[in-house]
């Protein structure tokens, strides 16, 4: 597979999308081996067609990034907290937090401390919150322990109804599962699949009051899982 090739179609298909989306979230990896300079000069001509077009880009930190040379090479994508790359969007229909769970997918205690207060000074508004790494072991075509500190993670969102989801990468597969309030999101590698026949692409999410509806559309599109649609419940309904 030509990773580059994958990025350059899928962000000719997000450009192409009406309405056309306002944010883009690439959740860790923007990088193939370990965040050599070069690759980060690749990854912004890759994504300088959807900058071009409006279409504002954020980033998570990878276990294949380096967040030295990804604040040198793409200042523009800068979110800054306690020295990681974190950050909270605010959006009228929800809030997206950005974690960084570094190289090794810790998280660390300072994190997961700032995560509760970003959490509980917004308690109006559901919450989405991305990260690399899987919180749990991935049951997949190649399992992955997950994050050292996963579970604290999880016991944090489980306490926080407003929390709606935790989106991850790096076990490069689509799964949806849940927990109570909380849905957690696998998404897809957009180039790199670890297993043949492995659905790659991206995420298309539309928010809407009640929920955050979700679409994968594959690179190939005779895929069989392209258009798998999902959707994570951001409001419960009145009864």
């Amino acid at each position: 597979v030509n990773m580059a090739n994958c990025l350059t179609q899928a962000a000719k298909s997000v450009i192409a999308l009406n309405p056309q989306p306002a944010n883009l979230i690439v959740n860790g990896d923007c990088a193939l081996s370990n965040g050599k300079e070069a690759e980060y000069k690749e990854f912004l001509r890759l994504v300088k067609p959807l900058r071009a077009a409006g279409i504002t880009i954020h980033v998570t930190v990878g276990n294949h990034d380096n967040r030295k040379n990804l604040w040198k090479l793409l200042p523009f994508l800068k979110q800054e907290h306690m020295g990681i790359q974190a950050g909270v969007i605010e959006l009228p229909r929800a809030n997206l937090v950005l974690l960084d769970s570094g190289r090794k997918g810790v998280l660390g205690d300072e994190q997961l401390n700032w995560l509760a207060q970003q959490l509980d000074q917004r308690v109006n508004n559901p919450a989405l919150i991305f990260g690399h790494f899987n919180p749990y072991p991935n049951r997949g075509v190649r399992p992955i322990k997950g994050m050292p500190d996963g579970a604290s993670l999880l016991e944090l969102l489980a306490k926080r109804k407003h929390a709606r989801a935790y989106f991850y990468g790096h076990t490069h597969e689509w799964q949806h599962d849940r927990r109570d309030h909380l849905h957690l999101v696998n998404q897809p590698a957009v180039s790199y699949y670890f297993g043949k026949g492995h659905a790659h692409g991206w995420v298309d999410m539309n928010l809407t009051k009640m929920s955050a509806d979700l679409e994968l559309n594959c690179i190939n599109p005779k895929h069989k899982q392209h258009g798998d649609r999902r959707q994570v419940i951001l409001q419960n309904k009145k009864t």
